[in-house]
Parts: structure tokens; C-alpha cells; sequence
């Protein structure tokens, strides 16, 4: 039987621990887990830890942590994905999926057709929200470590910090995604749900980009990401055969 596996946002080690209350909340009263349950626990430094429930109550939950072993190898190609910046479950969507296919770093992009203009508290509650997709997609899949979400930042601002072997902007024009050749780190620009200017591409050029398509099919903002990061993975990443 597969053990439950949570994410613990505080540093782990061999011993007992007391869960935070969320998790704690999840595994007692969700799950209605009990005393003597196995669980398997990982806290983003790349290791995993076995252990058992030895408390479950209605509000604290603690658990002995007996062996320490190595998480999930992180893939070899690392991916800064560039996401334009979408409505609700679009943005979720593309997040989620980024992370089972293995991308180091996620920046949320605001360009000129972005829909979606987020400030201040609400601008904190979505990367919150967005930092726990990460998360849930991390305990699925297995990855052991999360993802970076960086705050969501102008284009021009991002163009101009990202230092990556290959930059690449998708283009509806361009040569396929597998014509350039190995890099070791890559970054990877998707447009909003209204696409990039062409402008806005012809900037990502002057920038060090370089366009790159998928096929001859126009796909959604969420489901671009999905392609493109499989199709980097097989190439040059952790998806070979």
C-alpha cells in the first residue's frame, strides 16, 4: 500500500515532531487517520522521512520520524518557467502541471493582454494559493522538492533578469521546439490568455529569446506550458526512455 505523504513547511529530522496545525487538521480529521498509521514526510530539502502517528487528536497530531532517505532526483534540465498571467483555475492549472513535469521556477508574467492585474493583499493571497498547488502537486507526484513561485513580474522586468542557456518564446512562426540544441538550464516564456503582442515578441528577440513552436495548432495559455515542458523533458531532461 502506498503511504500517505505530506509536505511539512518547517525543517525535518529523525525524532518526534508535532504537525502544524493545517496538516495536522488534514491527516486527523480529513483523513481520520490513527495512532500507529505510517506516514511518509518531506519538507523541500530533497529528503524524505518514514515514520509513524503515535498522537492523533482532534487538534494536534504528532509523529515519530525513524528513517531518513533520499527523495526523487530533481530533473538535470532546469526549467524557469515564464507563465503569462491568467484567470483562476487557468493559472492553477498551468502551475500544477508545471510542477509533475519537473520545473525548477515559476514567475507569473503581466503583459499588455493580461486580464488579470493583482496588488497588495491580493497579490499575497494568490501566491499563497498558488505556493499550495505547488505543494498538492509535489504529494502527488512524488518530487520531493517545490518549486520556486516567484511574485508575478512585468515582462520587461523578467526578460532582463532571466540567465538561462536557451531562452525561448513561443511563436506560431518559428522552428520547432527540438531544432536547438542541449541546454543546461532553460527558460521558457508563455504568453497570457490573449497571447503575446508582436511586439512584446519582438522584444523577447532583442532580449536574447529565441522563438520556438510546438505545431501547427494554436494552444491555450494552460495548455502550452504542458506541451512545451514535456516536450523539453524528453529532449533534454528526466522524461527520456
Amino acid at each position: 500500500m502506498r503511504l500517505s505523504r505530506f509536505f511539512i513547511d518547517t525543517p525535518l529530522s529523525l525524532g518526534q515532531h508535532e504537525l502544524p496545525e493545517a496538516q495536522a487538521h488534514y491527516i486527523g480529521r480529513v483523513l481520520r487517520h490513527a495512532v500507529g498509521d505510517a506516514v511518509q514526510l518531506f519538507d523541500g530539502s530533497g529528503r524524505e522521512y518514514l515514520g509513524e502517528l503515535i498522537e492523533v487528536g482532534k487538534k494536534n497530531v504528532r509523529v515519530e520520524l525513524r528513517e531518513a532517505i533520499d527523495g526523487l532526483a530533481e530533473s538535470p534540465l532546469r526549467i524557469h518557467l515564464g507563465q503569462g498571467l491568467s484567470r483562476g483555475e487557468r493559472m492553477d492549472w498551468a502551475i500544477q502541471k508545471a510542477t509533475e513535469l519537473g520545473v525548477a521556477e515559476i514567475t507569473p508574467i503581466v503583459s499588455s493582454r493580461c486580464e488579470v492585474r493583482l496588488k497588495d493583499e491580493r497579490a499575497d493571497k494568490r501566491m499563497a494559493h498558488w505556493r499550495q498547488v505547488a505543494i498538492s502537486a509535489c504529494e502527488q507526484c512524488g518530487r520531493s522538492v517545490v518549486p520556486l513561485i516567484n511574485p508575478p513580474l512585468e515582462l520587461d522586468a523578467w526578460q532582463q533578469r532571466i540567465e538561462s542557456d536557451l531562452k525561448l518564446v513561443l511563436h506560431p512562426e518559428a522552428a520547432p521546439l527540438q531544432s536547438h540544441t542541449k541546454p543546461g538550464t532553460l527558460a521558457i516564456l508563455i504568453g497570457p490568455e490573449g497571447g503575446l503582442s508582436e511586439e512584446e515578441v519582438a522584444q523577447a528577440l532583442r532580449s536574447g529569446f529565441h522563438a520556438a513552436r510546438l505545431g501547427s495548432r494554436v494552444l491555450r495559455t494552460e495548455t502550452a506550458p504542458v506541451v512545451a515542458l514535456s516536450i523539453a523533458q524528453q529532449l533534454w531532461g528526466d522524461l527520456q526512455a
